[in-house]
This record gives structure tokens, C-alpha cells and sequence, in this order.
């Protein structure tokens, strides 16, 4: 009989087309969407949405992977003025919450790819039909232009008092998904959670190569560290401002909704700046910067520093290590 090492591996055939989320122990349906059941084989959180009303794209609820909350005890720990790691991955499979981590490499397809790895160096790597990196599936031709993703944070327990309205994104990432372990930025002066706990949301929209779709997944999350007490801005829709940077909207943003039958908050149309068509993104097209987004504050705490320094050494270090990677 086939060890389950063994089986596990031939389960793994053919996720080079999977989509990619960020995996960890807080997520909502990280064992799967079955009642009593763990699914160490799990794809559920990755499915893209697209086309869909907001009763089953919001917080994934297509697939119920909202109904599945992770353990009591388990949080998303956000370090005000730190930072924070996941694993962005195709599959719980080739992180290291399955498995003892036996599947994982620094991608998360589970593969291994070269430093500069692209449409111009694919190392035998299939390309995809819209002549984009094929596997992982993170609709782009290389890193410099991965859209970027993002996380936003609701300070309501209760999944079912989160709206757009209350949704905040507090921290993105420039040029992910890329890599499996993704790192980021917590403004400094973030206020702690309520007792039980914020809901968290990562999302990102992909710069074309292929279908026009929205990510989001859902987290128990909660701020760690605070010295704060500053409340977060209603948040507002983000819109495009590539062309012209006075137009970004400034302070707290909502997480993007986009390309769905209903609940839309940003819209695009033509093409920006590279020739391409627009496509709503998780960077500067559309205001936001890279780390930790210390404007979403409704008012300064006093003798408070709301510039996160670990937002700054993390960008830093984020711009140094990619700049040998782009072409």
C-alpha cells in the first residue's frame, strides 16, 4: 500500500494551474469546506471570483470557506510598527501546514524557479495561453509586474458586521504574489483589537494575463504590541490615478471589488501607461504606496509616532532584494 507521502504526492498533480491565496493557521476553511473533516490537500481559500453577487464573492463565500472559521484560539498576530509573514501558495499543500512543510519550496507552486524567473526564463516551465507565467498562476510576465496584494482589516468580531465600509486595507505588498513567504509592513499605530478579535481580508487583482477576476480571503486576526488608541477612517473607494497622482484618494481605502455582477467600488476603462488595458491593482495605479498604510487614521494619538519604522527598514530591504530580479 502506497505510503501517504506517496499518495499525498500523486494527489499534488496538476496544481501548476492553481491560483494562488495566503495560507496560515487563521484562515477561514484552512482544513476545507466539510464538516468534521481536515483536508491537508486544500484549494478551497484559492478559487478566483469573478462575475459573482456580493452574497458569494464576499469573503469567498462561494465555496461556504466562510462558514469554516479557523480554531478559537487561532489569530492573525499583527505587530503594531512590525511585520508579519504568510505563505502565499496554490494549495495548503505546499505550505508548511501540511505535510511538515515536505512539499514547500520558495515557490508556491511547489516548484522550484530561477532567481529571475519570467516569459524570458522560464527554465522549461510551460508558458500560459495569454503568454504569462503558467505556473505559479500569478498573472504576470515577472516579478516587476506582479500587481501587488494587500491586507485589510475590519475591527468588528463578527464576520457577519464586516462590510466594505468597515474594511480597511492597512498594509500592501508591491510585486506579489511572487514568492511563497511574503512579509508585511503594520502601521505603528494600529489599535488594539476588541477581545474577541478582528476579521482580516488579503486580496489582490491581477494585472491581465488571463481572466479579470478578484482574490479574497478571510482571517481572525488581532493587533499585538499597541500603544495606541487612534481609530481607523471610514474607509473610501480607491480609483485610478496612474496618470495623475493628485487624484489618488487619500487616507483610509476600501478593499477592491472589481469585474463582479454587483458591489463594484472601482471602475476602469482604456489602457494606462504601459499600453496595456487598465486593471485595478494594489500600488501606485491606484494609490496605494508600498507597506504599511500609516494615513488610514481618523486622528493622531498624542506623543505618537505614526510612522511605522518596521514599514520603512521592510520596504527598504523589499526594494533592494527585488531590484536584482526584475528585467
Amino acid at each position: 500500500m502506497p505510503s501517504t507521502f506517496a499518495l499525498a504526492l500523486m494527489s499534488l498533480v496538476g496544481l501548476a494551474q492553481a491560483h494562488l491565496t495566503a495560507f496560515h493557521k487563521a484562515m477561514y476553511c484552512l482544513n476545507g469546506t466539510v464538516q468534521g473533516q481536515v483536508d491537508y490537500n486544500n484549494d478551497a481559500p484559492v478559487s478566483p471570483l469573478w462575475n459573482l453577487k456580493k452574497s458569494d464573492y464576499w469573503f469567498h463565500h462561494i465555496n461556504k470557506c466562510d462558514e469554516f472559521p479557523p480554531a478559537p484560539d487561532d489569530f492573525l498576530e499583527l505587530p503594531a510598527g512590525g511585520d508579519f509573514t504568510v505563505e502565499i501558495a496554490a494549495n495548503r499543500a505546499l505550505t508548511s501546514l501540511s505535510y511538515d512543510g515536505k512539499f514547500a519550496t520558495a515557490w508556491g507552486d511547489g516548484k522550484t524557479h530561477p532567481s529571475d524567473y519570467g516569459v524570458h526564463n522560464l527554465d522549461g516551465a510551460p508558458i500560459s495561453a495569454s503568454q504569462c507565467i503558467h505556473t505559479p498562476n500569478i498573472h504576470t510576465q515577472n516579478q516587476s509586474m506582479a500587481a501587488g496584494t494587500a491586507f485589510a482589516i475590519s475591527y468588528e468580531s463578527d464576520l457577519s458586521k464586516v462590510d466594505i465600509t468597515n474594511l480597511v486595507v492597512f498594509t500592501v505588498r508591491y510585486h506579489t504574489p511572487w514568492l511563497r513567504l511574503t512579509t508585511y509592513d503594520v502601521p505603528a499605530a494600529m489599535p488594539p483589537c476588541p477581545p474577541e478579535g478582528c476579521i482580516c481580508a488579503h486580496g489582490w487583482i491581477p494585472n491581465g494575463c488571463g481572466e479579470p477576476n478578484i482574490y479574497m480571503t478571510g482571517y481572525k486576526c488581532k493587533v499585538t504590541n499597541s500603544t495606541s488608541n487612534a481609530p481607523l477612517s471610514t474607509p473610501k473607494p480607491p480609483v485610478w490615478c496612474e496618470d495623475d497622482q493628485t487624484k489618488c484618494v487619500q487616507g483610509a481605502k476600501q478593499f477592491m471589488i472589481w469585474n463582479q455582477a454587483e458591489g463594484n467600488n472601482i471602475e476602469v476603462n482604456g489602457y494606462d501607461l504601459s499600453g496595456s488595458h487598465k486593471s485595478p491593482a494594489y500600488n501606485s495605479k491606484c494609490g496605494f504606496k508600498d507597506g504599511a498604510q500609516d494615513d488610514i487614521f481618523s486622528s493622531p494619538t498624542a506623543n505618537h509616532n505614526t510612522t511605522s519604522t518596521g514599514s520603512t527598514r521592510r520596504r527598504l530591504m523589499h526594494k533592494a532584494k527585488r531590484s536584482s530580479l526584475f528585467f
